[in-house]
């Protein structure tokens, strides 16, 4: 477009000798066919020079109206929109979650985050898989490989929280540990593994947790023969949770110090708000089931309690700083 304009302007000055506003006057209503009154009298060079400016300008702007209508037609117009709105919001998130891969893990992980009201990213570069993703528009996402430190940085590393990479590939797994863990070395990193010999790896690379889902699901197979109830309690519990029954973990330095280094009898939680404690995890990482009352409550430590939203809303405003 710019060099039609540019001929025409030149053609003009040249053939008809005129001004250059003029030729530009001429060469805007020749290729708008706006219908105006030319500046002057054309001569026969100048007639066959206009029309040829007309026919090119035409064919230029055809071309260049048909490109704008097969951009938003195909879709790439909505996804630069809907790109933008997602990478937008991203950019605002801060204390999130991302998630290395939506596969059947990954998407698993991701339904479970949404429940608990979670914010998260998740990183997928399988076309088909963010066609869908962009389609739904349910989950916040990011396209592209996720062992590349771009993408990581387009995800928020650096105001996330943790991570978990769910990648089928072990050796792409440890990739993103590494980096992820230099990026951000007070990321919480949760692994997929799928080899016994890759678990030390990863932990060495910097994962917190290592899961192997293959090994988990057998397990959890073989016990539904050995102790079926127990497994579907436990089931039951697991897809409750955040529905009517909590199982949730709570850091002692969020209660009142009045309550710090305490007894579990003294503080009379059961009483006050007749929730249970099922566990006790101490700084130095060591748990304790079912623990006993007279344990004392370090600030830096976590309980376990497992009651209704509503119980545990109570423990939260009674003991609450």
């Amino acid at each position: 477009m710019i060099i039609v304009l540019l001929t025409g302007v030149i053609g003009f000055i040249t053939i008809e000798n005129y001004t250059l506003q003029e030729a530009f006057f001429m060469t805007i209503i020749t290729v708008s066919t706006v219908g105006f009154t030319e500046v002057r009298p054309l001569s026969g060079s100048g007639m066959t020079f206009t029309s040829i400016l007309i026919i090119i300008s035409m064919g230029s702007y055809a071309y260049v109206i048909s490109i704008v209508t097969g951009y938003i037609i195909s879709g790439e117009f909505t996804h630069y929109f809907k790109n933008f709105k997602v990478n937008n919001k991203i950019s605002k998130l801060e204390n999130h979650v991302i998630v290395c891969g939506y596969g059947r893990n990954g998407k698993e992980a991701c339904v479970n985050l949404q429940r608990h009201g979670i914010d998260f990213v998740t990183i997928e570069g399988g076309p088909l898989i963010v066609a869908k993703l962009r389609e739904e528009q349910k989950v916040l996402f990011v396209e592209g490989d996720s062992t590349n430190e771009r993408v990581l940085i387009e995800a928020g590393i650096e105001r996330a929280k943790a991570l978990i990479t769910t990648l089928p590939k072990d050796a792409d797994n440890v990739f993103v540990v590494l980096t992820a863990r230099e990026m951000n070395p007070k990321l919480k990193i949760i692994s997929r593994a799928s080899e016994d010999a890759s678990v030390n790896k990863l932990r060495r690379a910097g994962a917190d947790n290592v899961i192997m889902p293959d090994k988990i699901g057998g397990s959890h197979m073989a016990s539904l023969i050995t102790k079926p109830d127990v497994l579907e309690f436990l089931d039951y519990l697991t897809l409750q949770a955040g529905e009517t029954i909590i199982l949730e973990e709570i850091f002692v330095n969020k209660l009142s110090s009045d309550f710090h280094h305490k007894s579990i009898r003294e503080l009379q939680i059961k009483h006050l708000t007749d929730i249970n404690i099922i566990g006790y995890k101490t700084p130095e990482g060591k748990f304790f089931i079912n623990p006993d009352p007279e344990i004392t409550l370090h600030p830096e430590a976590k309980i376990f309690v497992l009651g209704t939203q509503e119980q545990v809303a109570s423990l939260l405003g009674a003991f609450a700083k």
